[in-house]
């Protein structure tokens, strides 16, 4: 009996931690739209901006002058916050 209950245990916290994980997977209620991320980002001369939310942020991927990069954005400010050159 007090296997069982240690497995159960095991699982519901094993199930917490992935819908914690899910929930920072979704655009928080006061962030920017992504549409409006995606605005900023071309602004600042990027193409072809393709971004999910991930991590508490705006992730994601785009071009400049025919280079690919990696690129953060934060989801309040619509700030670029990484913009690293994929090799």
């Amino acid at each position: 009996m007090l296997k069982k209950t240690g497995i159960a245990a095991v699982a519901v916290l094993a199930l917490a931690a992935s819908s914690a994980g899910f929930a920072r997977d979704q655009p928080g209620a006061d962030w920017i739209s992504k549409d409006a991320a995606i605005s900023k980002v071309k602004a600042l001369g990027y193409d072809a901006v393709r971004l999910e939310a991930d991590d508490g942020r705006w992730e994601g991927e785009a071009t400049k002058q025919g280079q690919f990069y990696d690129i953060h954005v934060d989801p309040h400010s619509g700030a670029l916050t990484r913009n690293e050159l994929k090799r």
